[in-house]
C-alpha cells in the first residue's frame, strides 16, 4: 500500500509548503504550536493504532483473512511511532532549557516534528477500515479442515504412494484401503488438498459413498464444485450433463471416500479411463476386495500408528508436557488402549484434556475393566476409548431428571442413515419431542439450546461440520460406536437401512429407525408389542414411482403407548382407528399419503408438534382444535390441491400455538392471528387480498419468513418479508419492519420510499433488500424533513433493484447517518428514470465523520438504464469520504447515456477491483471521467493503480476512445475487447511514472488472454513485454500496424505465447520478434494483406552464440501453422532453425503469392550454412509433423531442405496445389537418401497425398504403405524428365513427377490401402502399375479419377479388376491413348497368370457413377458375363469417344440361344452422346431394363444397333439387333425391335411430359 499511496504523500508535502510559506523562521517562532501539534497528532496515532489492532486481533479470532491494506496501515503506524519516540524524548529533553533554549536545537527538532506532522496525519485520514478482515472464500470443507493429519510412517508412506500413483501415466484408479477410523478419509482429504495447493489438479472434487448413498446429493455436490447447473431432473440426465462437462476439463482428482461395494462411477457421470485420461480416481475403503472389483492399478494399505507416533499424537491433542511426571505414565497407558487408532486417539485425548490425575486414573481404570468389549468384529478396540468420550460429555445432566441433554442429542443423531447430512430443524423436532431441556417452556428457547448442545459435539469431535449452516453429520465410525452404545442396557436403539423383511425385534427397544423400507417388505406386521418403544423413524423405499407407498396399517401403533416421537417419510397408512398415543409429541410426515387424519388427532392429546410436509391428507378440519398442547404446526405442500384450505376460525383456537409454518398458498385469515398471544415464530405464504385493509398488523415475531404466492425460494430465511402485488398501505407489517432482515418488494404501489413511508426508524436490520416493478416508488428514502438525523439502511448487504419505472435515486436529500455502509452487493436493472445512483455529494457531517461510504462495496452491477449519466457525483472535497477500496466485480450493461464510469477520486481508492465488465454503452467515452470540469483537482494524482483487476471484457461501445489512462493495470489476466469502432488506444500514459518496486506501469506482465475484434481505429496497444500472454486473437483490426508503439519491436517480448489467431488485419505489418517463444504452439493467420514477416528479425541481437548473423527462428512447441491471403508474406521467419521446430504437426499456407520459402533460410550473410556449437551440420527430422498443405503460392520454391528420409516418421497428410515455382518440397544431402538424383522419402504413416499444378517441382519418390488418397495433377516437366528412368527399388513405392510409371510394385506390396485415386495430366504416364506379379488388390478403392493421361494403354488387369468390390465413381477423361478399361487376357502373360482368372466372373458390385469422355482409341467398357456387372450403377456417362464400338462387351465369344433380361436397378441417368462407332449399349441376345431410369440422353450415335422404349410401367427397356435367333422368339422380336428407336437422337425424362419413347406391353 505504501508504494500505491506515494502520489497522495506527494500531494501532501505540497500542501504543506503552501500553508507554511516561510518554514525557516516557522521553525524558529512556532515551535511550541508544532510541538503541541505533534504530541497531538502521535497521540491520536497511539489511540488509533490501538483500537485497529483489537479489531484486526478480533477478526483474526473470527478465523477472517486481514485485509492487505490494513496490514500495511499497522506496519505504518509501528514503524512511525517507533520512529517518532525518539523525537518524543527529544521534545522532553529540551524543556530542561526553558529559560536558556538552544535555538540550533530547537530549530532542528522543529524541523524534524514539521516533517513527521504530514505523515501522521496521513496515517490517521486511512484509518477509518470499514473492515479489518473478509472471510475466507468456501472451497470445499474437506480440503480446508485436515487439522488431525498426523504425519506418521504410514501415513506419510501412503501419502507419497498416493501422489506418485496420481501422477503415473495409465494409473486412473487409486484404492486406498484401511480399518475403520484409522484415518483414510483425513489422508484423502490431506492428498486433495495438497493437490489442489500444488495445482496439479484443475479440479478437485470429494464426495462420500456410504452403502446407500444418494446418487442425486452426489451429483449436486460434483455439479456445484465444476458449476454446472443441471438442465435436467433425472439421475441418468444428470450423469450425462455431468460426463460432458467434466470432460471439457483436462485434469481431474475425484476422492470417492467410504466405498463399500463395487459401483459404476459413469452411473453418477464421472467420465475416467478411455473416456478421459486426465481424471484419476483414489477410493477409499474399508475392504479390500472393493479394491479388486473397482480394478485398481494401486492398492494402498493404511495402517495404525506405532506407539511411539500414537503416543506423539495423543500428548499433542490431550496438551501434555514432555516430562517424565506420573500423570504422562498414566497417559501412556490409556493411549495405549487406543490401539493406535487416529480417530480413537484423537477423541479420547479431547476428552481428558485438562483433567486431574486422579482423573485420568478412573479413565485408565476403565479402559482395563472392560476387556470383552475388544471381541467386537468389526470396531474392536475402538469402541471404549470413544465411550470414554462420551461419557466426558459434561455439563449436559439436567439436576431435576438426571438426563444428560447432550448425550440424548448425540443418539438421536445416530438413528439417521450414513454419511446423510442432518437437518437440525429435525433434530429439534425430535429433541422437544423426548423431553430435552424441560426448564425451557417455549420453541425457541428449546432450539437454542438443542443447537448450542449440537455445537459442543461438534467441538468435542464426535459430530462432523457440514458446508450447510442449517445441517451437520455423524462420522461412520462414530455412529457405530453409538450403535454398539445402544445395542445393550435401557435405551436400546435399533437402525436399519435397506430393509427387505421385517427384522426379528423384542419389545425392549426405546428407539427404532428403519430406513429405505420396501414397498414390497415380507410379513409387515399388522401390530407389534414395543411398551417401551418412544422414538420411531420409518421410511419408504427411495426409489419408486409416485403411488408407491409403504403400506402401513393403524394397527401398527397399537402398542407403542410410550411413543413420543414418531417421524414417517414415503409411508401411507390409515389413522381410523388410529390408537392412542398419549405419549406422542413430536409427529413429522414427509411425502406421505395419511387418510381419515382429521377423524384421529383425538388420540394424540399431548402432540406439540406437528409437520406435516408434502403429505397427502383429506383436509384440515375442526379436529385440530383438539390437540390442545400444539406448540409447533408446519403445514407444507399438504393436500391434493394447489390450494390449502384452511377452515374459518380454526388457527384461532390453537392458543397454545408458539411457532406456525403455513407453507403452500392458503386461505388463512390474518385475523386469526391476534387470538395467538404467544406466537413467536410465522412462515406464510400470502396473496394481497389476504390482508384486511384495517385494524389488522402482524405480531411483533422472534422469526418470520412471509412471502407473496408467486415467490420463488428454495430455503426458509429468519426474517424475511416479500410482499407482492400489493397496492395499500403496507401497516400491516409495521411490527415487522423493524427487525426484517430480508425484504422483498415486487409490484407493491403507493410507496414513494421505503423510509420513512415504511419504517421511520431506518430499517437498520435489514441485510438483503430486492425491489421489482414498484413503480410509485421514487428513492429509497426521503431525508428532507428530517435533516441527516436518521440512521437508515445502516447494516444493508445486497441491494437488487428491478424494472422500477419511477426510481430516480437512491436518498432524497442529505444521506443519513451510516447510510449504506455495509453495502455489498448492488444489481440495478432497468429503471428509465434513474439519472444518477450514488450521491455522494449529498451527505450529513455525521456522515463525513463515519466510515467511507461505500467502502465494503464488491459487487456493482448495472443493466439498461437508459438516462444514466453518472454512477456517483462525488466533489473534490468529499473525495475522503467516499471509497471503492473493497469493489471487486463491475459489470455496465446497455447504459446508452453514461460517459464514463469511474470519477478520478473514486478511481484511486480502486485497489482490490478484479473484473471490469462494460457493454452495449454507445456514449462511453472513457472509463475513467478525466473531462469532468467538478472534478479536476490540483495537483491530482497522475497515476491510478488498480493492481488486483484481472479480467477485462468491453464489447460495442461505439464512442469508446481509451479503455485506460493513467492507469496502472499491471495485473490484468484476460482482455476481451470488441466492436468499439472509436478505440484508439488501449492503454493511454500520459507521462512516464514509474512507482518504485512496481517497475514500468505499463508492463502488463500477467496478462494471459488477449482477444480483440472489429476495432476500426486501434493502432496500437502498450509497450512493454507481455511476458505471460498465451493466447492471442486480433480480428478486423485494420489500422493496427504492431502490438506496441515501441520502437525497438525486438524487445515485444512474448515467452508464454501459445496461440496466435490473427484475421482482417489490412496494416499490420509483423506481430513482433521471433525471440522468446519457446511455449508458441499455434499461429493461424488470415486476410493480412501487408503483412511481410510474422516475426521481425530486424535489429536483433546475435542468438545461440551465432556471429555477425541474424539469429535462427527457434519454437520447439510449435505444432499448428496456419497461414492464409497474406499476398504480400515474403518470410513465416527469415531465418528458422528447423530443429526448432521439433513439435510441428501441421502447416498449412494458401494464397500467399509472395512467399519465398517457408523452413530453409538457414544460411548466414555468406551464404554459407549455419553451424550451431551444439549440434554440428547434420539433416533434420520432423517427428512429428502429420499435415502438410501448400496451396496458390506463385512465388515458392522450396519448402524443407536437409531432411533425411527417415525424417517424417509420422506423417499423415501431403497436399501441395497451385505452386508454380516449386522446384523442391524435400531434398537431402545423405548418400542413401538420393537414388539417381532422385530423393527417396519413407512415410510409413502417409494416409493422404495430393500433388497439382506444380509443374516444376522435382521427382521424388515416397514409400507409403498406408496411402488411402493419392492425387497428382500436372506434375514434373516433361521436357527435363520424360527421358530420365526411375530406379527400380526392393519395396513398392509412388513416383511423384510425370514418369511412366505411377506406382512401382515390389516386396509383396498390394496397395492393398488405396480409396481414392486421381491422376490429372500426367502425360509421360503410360501404365499405373507393372502388377507383373499379379498382387496389386484394390479392395479399398473407391473412386477413381483419371484425366490427360495421354500415353496409358489400360488401367486394370483382370485380376486387379476382380478385387475391385468397394468401386463406387469412376471418372476417366481425356485419356487419348487408353484402349481398354481393363487389360483383356490374352494380353496377360502366362507367366504373370496367377490362376484361371475365367472362373471369376467381373462384376463391380458398389459402381454408382461412371463417366467416361474424350477416349477416343477407347474401343469397350466392361466385360460381361453370366452375373449382373454393375448391380449399384445410378449414373453412366459416355461421351465423344469416337472409337467406342461397344459398352458391355461379353466375356465369352458364345452363340447366344435365348433371350438373356438383365435388371440395373439403381441406374436412373444414362447419357450417350457423340459416339460415332458405337455399335451397341448391350450385347446382343440380351435385354436390359432400368426400373428407376429418371433420364435418357442419346445424341448423335448413328450406328447404335440398340433400341430403347418403354413398358406400362414405364421401366425403360433396351434391345439390340440380333442376326440369329431361335424360332420361337422370331415373331415376338421382330414386333419389339420394330417399335423401339433406333439410330435417333433421344432426350427422355421421367415426368418430362409427352414421352419420345415407345410404349410395348
Amino acid at each position: 500500500m505504501a508504494e500505491y499511496a506515494a502520489p497522495a504523500a506527494v500531494e501532501i508535502v505540497a500542501d504543506q509548503a503552501k500553508e507554511y510559506a516561510s518554514p525557516y523562521l516557522r521553525y524558529f517562532f512556532r515551535y511550541g504550536e508544532i510541538v503541541e501539534d505533534f504530541k497531538n497528532q502521535r497521540e491520536a496515532l497511539e489511540l488509533k493504532k490501538e483500537r485497529v489492532k483489537i479489531r484486526v486481533d478480533e477478526a483474526e479470532r473470527q478465523n477472517e483473512l486481514i485485509h492487505k491494506d490494513v496490514d500495511n496501515w499497522l506496519t505504518s503506524a509501528e514503524k512511525e511511532l517507533k520512529e517518532t519516540q525518539n523525537l518524543k524524548d527529544e521534545i522532553d529533553r529540551v524543556k530542561c532549557f526553558k529559560w536558556c533554549p538552544k535555538w540550533g536545537w530547537r530549530y532542528s527538532l522543529s524541523k524534524k516534528l514539521a516533517e513527521k506532522i504530514p505523515i501522521i496525519s496521513k496515517l490517521l485520514e486511512t484509518s477509518n477500515f470499514a473492515q479489518v478482515g473478509y472471510r475466507r472464500p468456501l472451497q470445499g470443507i474437506e480440503f480446508i479442515r485436515s487439522t488431525d493429519f498426523m504425519h506418521s510412517k504410514s501415513s506419510k508412506s501412503a501419502f507419497n504412494q498416493i501422489m506418485e500413483a496420481i501422477n503415473a501415466k495409465g494409473v486412473n484408479m487409486i484404492g486406498l484401503q484401511g480399518m475403520p477410523g484409522v484415518g483414510k478419509t483425513t489422508l484423502a482429504k490431506e492428498v486433495g488438498k495438497h493437490a489442489r495447493e500444488q495445482k496439479f489438479f484443475d479440479k478437485v472434487v470429494m464426495f462420500t459413498m456410504s452403502q446407500n448413498a444418494d446418487i442425486n446429493k452426489i451429483q449436486d455436490k460434483v455439479a456445484d464444485i465444476f458449476g454446472l447447473k443441471f438442465e435436467t431432473s433425472s439421475q441418468e440426465g444428470k450423469a450425462e450433463e455431468l460426463f460432458r462437462s467434466m470432460q471439457r476439463v483436462k485434469k481431474i482428482l475425484v476422492i470417492v471416500d467410504d466405498l463399500w461395494e463395487e459401483f459404476k462411477l459413469e452411473d453418477i457421470g464421472i467420465p475416467f479411463g478411455d473416456d478421459h485420461k486426465g481424471c484419476k480416481i483414489l477410493l477409499t475403503t474399508r475392504q479390500q476386495q472393493v479394491c479388486s472389483k473397482m480394478k485398481c492399478q494401486k492398492e494402498i494399505q493404511l495402517g495404525i500408528l506405532s506407539k511411539d507416533e500414537a503416543w506423539v499424537l495423543f500428548r499433542d491433542k490431550a496438551g501434555l508436557e514432555d516430562d517424565c511426571s506420573t500423570l504422562n505414565d498414566v497417559a501412556k497407558e490409556v493411549a495405549a488402549e487406543c490401539k493406535g487408532l487416529p480417530l480413537a486417539i484423537v477423541v479420547v485425548a479431547k476428552a481428558l484434556k485438562g483433567e486431574s490425575l486422579n482423573g485420568w486414573r478412573d479413565a485408565n481404570q476403565r479402559f482395563k475393566d472392560s476387556t470383552h468389549l475388544y471381541d467386537e468384529e468389526v470396531l474392536g478396540g475402538v469402541l471404549e476409548p470413544l465411550k470414554l468420550s462420551y461419557d466426558y460429555l459434561k455439563k449436559g445432566i439436567n439436576q431435576m431428571t438426571g438426563i444428560n441433554d447432550i448425550q440424548i442429542c448425540f443418539l438421536l443423531c445416530s438413528l439417521f442413515p450414513e454419511d446423510e447430512e442432518i437437518d437440525t430443524e429435525i433434530l429439534i423436532m425430535c429433541g422437544i419431542g423426548v423431553g430435552l431441556f424441560p426448564n425451557f417452556y417455549s420453541i425457541e428457547d428449546k432450539r437454542k439450546k438443542i443447537v448450542e448442545a449440537l455445537k459442543k459435539l461438534q467441538k468435542s469431535g464426535l459430530l462432523l461440520e457440514t458446508d450447510g449452516a442449517d445441517t451437520i453429520r455423524i462420522h461412520d465410525v462414530i455412529r457405530d460406536f453409538a450403535h454398539w452404545l445402544t445395542s445393550t442396557g435401557e435405551n436400546r436403539f435399533m437402525i436399519k437401512d435397506t430393509l427387505k423383511e421385517w427384522p426379528h425385534m423384542d419389545e425392549s427397544y426405546t428407539a427404532i429407525a428403519l430406513w429405505n423400507c420396501s414397498s414390497i417388505i415380507n410379513i409387515f406386521p399388522d401390530k407389534v408389542e414395543f411398551s417401551k418403544l418412544k422414538t420411531l423413524f420409518l421410511e419408504g423405499e427411495r426409489k419408486r414411482n409416485r403411488d408407491d407407498f409403504l403400506v402401513v396399517l393403524g394397527t401398527f401403533f397399537e402398542e407403542m403407548k410410550a411413543l413420543q416421537v414418531l417421524l414417517l417419510k414415503r409411508v401411507s397408512f390409515s389413522l381410523k382407528g388410529f390408537p392412542s398415543l398419549p405419549n406422542l409429541k413430536t409427529l413429522r410426515c414427509y411425502d406421505c399419503m395419511l387418510k381419515n387424519f382429521s377423524s384421529s388427532l383425538t388420540n394424540m392429546r399431548s402432540l406439540e408438534i406437528l409437520a406435516l410436509i408434502a403429505t397427502e391428507i383429506d383436509e384440515i378440519s375442526e379436529e385440530l382444535v383438539k390437540l390442545s398442547a400444539l406448540k409447533y404446526l408446519r403445514l407444507s405442500g399438504v393436500g391434493v390441491e394447489r390450494e390449502m384450505n384452511i377452515p374459518p376460525n380454526l388457527v384461532s383456537r390453537l392458543t397454545s400455538l408458539q411457532e406456525l409454518h403455513v407453507i403452500p398458498k392458503n386461505n388463512l385469515n390474518l385475523l386469526e392471528l391476534k387470538s395467538l398471544s404467544r406466537l413467536t415464530a410465522l412462515s406464510l405464504r400470502l396473496s394481497a387480498n389476504q390482508i384486511p385493509l384495517e385494524d389488522f398488523m402482524f405480531p411483533k415475531l422472534q422469526r418470520y419468513d412471509i412471502v407473496g404466492q408467486y415467490y420463488s425460494s428454495d430455503q426458509e430465511a429468519f426474517r424475511r418479508l416479500a410482499i407482492q402485488d400489493f397496492s395499500s398501505s403496507l401497516s400491516a407489517f409495521n411490527n415487522l419492519f423493524c427487525n426484517v432482515e430480508a425484504l422483498s418488494l415486487r409490484n407493491v404501489g403507493g410507496q414513494k420510499n421505503i423510509v420513512p413511508s415504511m419504517d421511520e426508524m431506518g430499517v437498520n436490520e435489514l441485510t438483503s433488500l430486492q425491489l421489482k416493478s414498484c413503480n410509485d416508488m421514487e428513492f429509497l428514502i426521503d431525508t428532507k424533513k428530517d435533516q441527516g438525523s436518521t440512521v437508515a439502511f445502516s447494516n444493508l448487504v445486497e441491494l437488487i433493484i428491478e424494472s422500477m419505472a419511477s426510481l430516480k435515486g437512491l436518498c432524497y436529500g442529505v444521506s443519513p447517518t451510516r447510510f449504506l455502509q455495509n453495502l455489498k452487493e448492488v444489481i440495478i436493472k432497468d429503471c428509465e428514470e434513474l439519472q444518477v445512483i450514488f450521491q455522494i455529494d449529498k451527505l450529513s457531517e455525521k456522515m463525513k465523520c463515519q466510515t467511507p461510504l461505500l467502502s465494503n462495496l464488491t459487487i456493482l452491477r448495472l443493466h439498461s438504464l437508459p438516462k444514466l449519466k453518472r454512477i456517483w457525483e462525488v466533489k473534490p472535497s468529499h473525495r475522503a469520504i467516499a471509497s471503492l477500496q473493497s469493489l471487486k466485480v463491475v459489470s455496465i450493461e446497455s447504459c446508452d447515456n453514461l460517459k464514463t464510469i469511474f470519477s478520478p477520486c473514486l478511481a484511486l481508492s480502486m485497489l482490490h477491483l478484479q473484473q471490469l465488465y462494460i457493454s452495449y454503452c454507445d456514449r462511453l467515452e472513457q472509463v475513467i471521467g478525466f473531462g469532468q470540469e467538478d472534478e479536476i483537482i490540483e495537483n491530482d494524482c497522475l497515476l491510478y493503480c488498480w493492481p488486483k483487476l484481472r479480467v477485462l471484457r468491453i464489447k460495442d461501445c461505439e464512442s469508446l476512445k481509451y479503455i485506460s489512462t493513467n492507469t496502472l493495470i499491471q495485473s490484468l489476466e484476460y482482455v476481451y475487447i470488441a466492436n468499439c469502432h472509436q478505440l484508439v488506444q488501449i492503454y493511454n500514459m500520459e507521462q512516464n511514472i514509474v512507482l518504485p518496486g512496481l517497475g514500468s506501469q505499463e508492463y502488463l506482465t500477467n496478462l494471459t488472454s488477449l482477444e480483440l475484434r472489429s476495432l476500426p481505429k486501434l493502432k496500437y496497444m502498450w509497450n512493454g513485454p507481455l511476458v505471460h500472454l498465451q493466447y492471442l486473437v486480433i480480428w478486423n483490426c485494420n489500422s493496427l500496424e504492431h502490438l506496441s508503439n515501441i520502437k525497438d519491436q525486438s524487445s515485444l517480448f512474448l515467452p508464454k505465447l501459445k496461440d496466435v489467431r490473427i484475421s482482417g488485419c489490412e496494416n499490420l505489418k509483423y506481430l513482433c520478434s521471433s525471440q522468446g517463444l519457446p511455449c508458441l504452439e499455434a499461429i493461424d493467420i488470415k486476410d493480412c494483406p501487408r503483412l511481410i514477416q510474422i516475426f521481425n528479425m530486424e535489429n536483433n541481437k546475435d542468438g545461440f552464440g551465432l556471429q555477425n548473423d541474424s539469429s535462427l527462428c527457434c519454437w520447439p512447441k510449435l505444432r499448428i501453422l496456419r497461414i492464409e491471403f497474406c499476398r504480400n508474406l515474403k518470410y513465416v521467419c527469415a531465418n528458422t532453425w528447423t530443429q526448432g521446430l521439433q513439435s510441428l504437426e501441421s502447416v498449412y499456407i494458401r494464397h500467399c503469392s509472395q512467399l519465398i520459402q517457408v523452413f530453409n533460410m538457414e544460411q548466414n550473410k555468406h551464404a554459407q550454412d549455419i553451424v550451431l556449437p551444439e549440434l554440428g551440420s547434420q539433416n533434420h527430422c520432423w517427428t512429428k509433423l502429420k499435415t502438410l498443405r501448400i496451396e496458390d503460392c506463385q512465388l515458392l520454391k522450396y519448402l524443407f531442405a536437409n531432411t533425411l528420409s527417415q525424417g517424417f516418421p509420422l506423417l499423415e497428410s501431403i497436399y501441395l496445389k497451385n505452386c508454380p515455382q516449386l522446384l523442391q518440397v524435400f531434398s537431402s544431402t545423405e548418400e542413401r537418401d538420393v537414388i539417381d538424383d532422385h530423393i527417396l522419402l519413407n512415410v510409413p504413416f502417409l494416409k493422404n497425398l495430393e500433388v497439382s499444378n506444380c509443374p516444376q517441382i522435382s521427382c521424388f519418390i515416397i514409400q507409403a504403405q498406408l496411402i488411402e488418397d493419392l492425387v497428382l495433377s500436372n506434375v514434373g516437366n516433361s521436357r527435363q524428365l520424360c527421358n530420365t528412368d526411375v530406379p527400380v527399388l526392393n519395396e513398392g513405392c509412388i513416383v511423384v513427377g510425370n514418369q511412366e510409371e505411377v506406382f512401382q510394385v515390389q516386396g509383396g506390396y498390394s496397395f492393398s490401402t488405396i480409396k481414392l485415386l486421381e491422376l490429372r495430366n500426367l502425360f509421360e504416364v503410360r501404365v499405373i502399375w507393372n502388377d507383373f506379379a499379379q498382387i496389386v488388390t484394390l479392395e479399398n478403392l473407391t473412386t477413381l479419377t483419371l484425366s490427360g493421361c495421354n500415353k496409358l494403354r489400360y488401367i486394370f488387369s483382370p485380376m486387379m479388376a476382380r478385387s475391385l468390390s468397394h468401386l463406387v465413381d469412376l471418372f476417366i477423361e481425356w485419356c487419348e491413348e487408353i484402349e481398354r478399361l481393363i487389360l483383356a487376357k490374352d494380353q496377360v502373360s502366362s507367366s504373370s497368370s496367377n490362376g484361371d482368372t475365367s472362373l471369376q466372373p467381373m462384376s463391380f458390385p458398389n459402381l454408382k457413377r461412371i463417366v467416361v469422355i474424350n477416349c477416343k482409341n477407347l474401343n469397350s467398357l466392361f466385360p460381361f458375363g453370366f452375373v449382373p456387372v454393375l448391380p449399384k450403377l445410378e449414373t453412366l456417362i459416355v461421351t465423344r469417344n469416337s472409337k467406342l464400338e461397344q459398352v458391355f462387351e461379353l466375356e465369352e465369344k458364345v452363340e447366344v440361344v435365348a433371350e438373356e433380361e438383365m435388371k440395373f436397378d439403381k441406374l436412373e441417368w444414362l447419357s450417350l452422346e457423340k459416339l460415332p462407332g458405337l455399335i451397341h449399349f448391350c450385347p446382343k441376345g440380351y435385354h436390359f431394363v432400368f426400373p428407376a431410369m429418371i433420364e435418357l440422353e442419346v445424341r448423335d450415335c448413328p450406328k447404335l444397333a440398340t433400341g430403347f422404349f418403354i413398358d406400362s410401367q414405364e421401366f425403360v427397356h433396351c434391345k439390340t439387333k440380333a442376326t440369329q435367333l431361335v424360332e420361337q422368339v422370331a415373331v415376338e422380336e421382330s414386333t419389339t425391335v420394330r417399335n423401339a428407336i433406333f439410330n435417333e437422337n433421344i432426350d427422355w425424362s421421367r415426368g418430362g411430359g409427352e414421352s419420345q419413347l415407345p410404349h410395348i406391353t
